[in-house]
């Protein structure tokens, strides 16, 4: 015979509370059909782990109940590699009786009568043994306590815990919490759903994860993209759109903004890039009217807006619940690099198209680059040029104008001068510069194209004049 008695358990566990009593309890049977046996109880750590009755006599047969226990309340679960043990030792007792001293000697002395009946390891499980885990200071554990300790808690606990191995960004923990039950499209009482909290961690492993493992956009309150856009991260939302390839770009949150008003709103650039180039739609308003450029420019941001103003071409002039354009934001809050792009281009430019000198002039002092280019890359002096405003070309000119800037074909003020055949313009452009045979992208020469020969008698005269000078 190998052993007098039999544990009921091949391991015991003890749910660890903290800084509370925590115990667990097994049985013992005697196998001994007509004979007494005395049982001693031990731990591998005496210290931390005892028994109220280490000591104790199990009668023929006989079935008993232990209780082991901490021998002091913790705050953080005591946890060892390897685990600790419980020694379960026996020994026959002829009389069937005998006092706790004489139990104690029997013990003490080793010798073939005393039989080691079994060693059964001890874990420390529940959800707060996992919180530890995650804990920083918790050091590296084997994956066998991990198991053990998930292993009791139940599908609330499962979720409670995997939302917060979320946010710790613990990959690890994650992939074994899903992997025992933890439910990944569960929300809590907010609706906030696992898949946002990873990326509020910017962990993009964690995003795979939960793609990988079944996560589903719910619409009507998922707001992933807005997420990602809030925290710059381009990596997360291409995730994202890879991983849903139906996931709505142009989705509202509860004021009708885009993930494009988010990402906007901070002045994300490379973001609003992205999301224009999945089909982002920078026309959308949201509740109050107010579009991403809207909200770019309220707060000042140049790159953001300059984009947004390349994507559409009458964004600019979209107005509020209130009237107000995104100028009109720019000038309240006072950020001036704004106003050129927001309006005073434009209007310089139309008032160098019209001949208005002291519009021209406003505009300029106020902030309109007077090389500024519209759609068609046409500059002020391109417009007062080509409309024969010879005053406007010496104010643009005095001010700074380039006078050779070429526009999206290649065409100087002067080759629009001479195109449209203003001898006066031409002159005040050569006078300050202008070169007379610099060619267009098709090669045109303002002086010396055959569609341009009824204005050569006039011009090429005061080009000889000038190179002789």
């Amino acid at each position: 015979m190998d052993r007098l008695v039999k544990p009921d358990v091949k391991e015991v566990n003890i749910i660890f509370n903290r800084l509370e009593k925590c115990s667990t309890a097994f049985r013992l049977t005697n196998l001994m059909h007509t004979m007494s046996v005395a049982v001693s109880l031990t731990t591998s750590n005496p210290s931390l782990l005892s028994f109220a009755t280490p000591l104790c006599i199990l009668s023929p047969l006989s079935t008993s109940s232990f209780t082991l226990s901490l021998s002091q309340l913790c705050d953080h679960p005591p946890l060892s590699t390897p685990l600790d043990n419980i020694i379960v030792k026996s020994s026959m007792l002829v009389t069937g009786k005998a006092n706790q001293e004489e139990l104690h000697r029997l013990f003490s002395k080793p010798g073939p009568q005393i039989f080691k009946d079994a060693i059964i390891p001890i874990s420390f499980v529940g959800p707060q043994v996992v919180e530890f885990l995650l804990s920083p200071s918790s050091k590296q554990h084997s994956a066998y306590i991990l198991s053990k300790a998930i292993s009791a808690c139940d599908g609330s606990q499962l979720f409670s815990l995997l939302r917060s191995a979320v946010k710790c960004s613990n990959c690890y923990i994650t992939s074994t919490l899903i992997e025992a039950g933890a439910d990944v499209n569960k929300r809590d009482s907010n609706q906030r759903s696992v898949m946002s909290l990873a990326i509020q961690s910017g962990n993009s492993d964690l995003l795979d994860i939960l793609i990988d493992s079944g996560y589903v956009v719910d619409n009507s309150v998922d707001r992933l993209l807005h997420d990602a856009a809030a925290m710059n991260r381009v990596d997360l939302m291409e995730i994202l759109c890879l991983g849903f390839l139906d996931i709505d770009v142009n989705l509202v949150d509860l004021h009708g903004r885009t993930a494009l008003h988010v990402a906007a709103i901070y002045g994300h650039v490379e973001v609003i890039e992205f999301l224009v180039s999945v089909g982002g739609n920078p026309d959308i308003a949201d509740q109050h009217g107010w579009t991403p450029l809207h909200c770019a420019s309220i707060a000042g941001h140049v790159e953001a807006a300059e984009f947004l103003l390349n994507c559409s071409v009458y964004v600019k002039y979209a107005l509020t619940k209130d009237g107000k354009t995104p100028f009109d934001l720019a000038v309240k809050k006072g950020h001036s690099d704004l106003y050129d792009m927001l309006r005073l281009g434009d209007a310089l430019h139309r008032a160098a198209r019209i001949g208005d000198v002291a519009e021209i002039k406003r505009c300029l002092v106020e902030g309109a680059k007077v090389n500024g280019k519209d759609e068609n890359g046409w500059t002020p002096l391109h417009r007062a040029a080509f409309k024969g405003q010879t005053e406007s070309v010496k104010v643009l000119l005095s001010n700074g104008a380039n006078v050779d800037m070429v526009d999206n074909s290649g065409y100087t003020p002067l080759h629009r001068a001479v195109e449209a055949g203003h001898v006066q313009v031409a002159l005040a452009l050569i006078g300050n510069g202008a070169k007379a045979n610099m060619k267009g992208l098709k090669g045109v020469v303002p002086l010396h194209l055959d569609s341009f020969k009824k204005h050569l008698s006039l011009v090429t005269p005061l080009c000889k004049d000038k190179e002789r000078a």
